[in-house]
């Protein structure tokens, strides 16, 4: 409750020294804020700092790029609100806090929507599937300018490998604040346990619940390996973050800057993905070395199929996610080909 006090204080002090300082001097260059969640070393940050460089090598006489991390302008849900207002040009929001503007987001909540990492990035690059989803939120105040990697979700625990669905009965995992996965922890026989993200290290610790499920980079970025040394790659969901941007903003820009925006937006796009990869692979390591995490490496079809009601449920509640859900079925369907066939030549 105190930091979330102190960070909305933050908030205010940054926003009316930057409103008196715009009044005072108007030939100023504008500034952008951008606003995340997360440290300075998380791939996320490195991405934003690769837009700033690139904005302000080309239009450094005009705009003047700031990045703020780790939740200094407030969380997630206030920065949101806070871009719709304009009052920061720039958000990077978790897909589950972009439903309530427009129910589209929810199909990427679907467990086993992709059979794996290379069809996920087919479909979030394939613009006849996300754009209408990105710019479905123009008359709230925003769109979507690029997706994040948020990586590969699986289960983590302090109790034993999750090797079968039987092993989650009785267990409590925090899971994120929605529905969706709520009812996919129903389906797996375990118990959701909804909770922030900042609360996950010290119910693990305590025993309030027996795990969570997340990428790798919570094992070493927020210590979860300390206290859940079991990492089961279920692959369950590979869920995006994504990079709104403030409609007014954006109507602002002459036809010039607004190229030169996409080119920014796509160098900060394709530098998180390639950092992403990077840090997954020395969270991985360094969990296992210095945390003792031990990883096994589950059949997910049992998995799978525990949860596949789930897509009927969530097509019948919202009928319009029906197109969307077969264009990313049609785009995958050559993955799960292949996988499926790597599969049976594994055995």
């Amino acid at each position: 409750m105190f930091r979330r006090k102190w960070q909305k204080l933050i908030a205010i002090i940054l926003f009316l020294s930057l409103f008196l300082v715009g009044c005072g001097q108007s030939s100023e260059k504008k500034i952008i804020r951008i606003g995340h969640n997360q440290s300075q070393n998380h791939p996320t940050h490195v991405g934003m700092e690769a837009f700033e460089e690139y904005i302000e090598s080309e239009l450094g006489d005009k705009y003047d790029v700031q990045i703020y991390p780790s939740e200094l302008l407030g969380t997630q849900t206030n920065m949101v609100q806070l871009t719709q207002t304009g009052a920061i040009e720039i958000t990077v929001a978790s897909n589950s806090a972009l439903e309530t503007f427009n129910d589209s987001f929810e199909i990427f909540n679907l467990p086993y929507l992709f059979p794996n990492h290379d069809a996920y990035k087919a479909v979030m690059n394939d613009p006849e599937i996300v754009a209408p989803i990105f710019n479905g939120t123009s008359e709230s105040g925003f769109v979507t300018k690029a997706w994040l990697d948020a990586g590969i979700r699986n289960f983590y625990v302090s109790t034993g490998p999750i090797e079968t669905p039987d092993d989650l009965a009785g267990l409590k995992i925090r899971v994120q604040q929605s529905p969706t996965n709520v009812r996919m922890m129903e389906l797996l026989g375990g118990s959701a346990t909804p909770m922030g993200f900042g609360n996950v290290y010290t119910a693990i610790q305590s025993k309030v619940i027996d795990g969570a499920e997340n990428n790798e980079l919570a094992l070493t970025e927020n210590g979860h390996g300390d206290v859940a040394k079991y990492y089961s790659y279920t692959m369950h969901q590979m869920i995006p973050d994504e990079v709104i941007v403030n409609t007014d903003f954006l109507d602002n820009l002459d036809d010039d800057e607004k190229a030169i925006f996409d080119k920014g937006f796509k160098i900060m796009q394709d530098t998180q993905h390639q950092a992403w990869e990077e840090k997954v692979v020395e969270a991985k390591e360094t969990a296992a070395k210095e945390k003792g995490v031990q990883y096994n490496y589950p059949d997910t079809e049992p998995f799978r199929q525990a949860v596949l009601p789930l897509h009927d449920e969530v097509l019948a509640k919202n009928p319009k996610l029906q197109d969307t859900y077969d264009k990313i079925q049609a785009k995958t369907e050559s993955y799960r080909k292949a996988e499926q066939a790597d599969k049976e030549d594994a055995q």
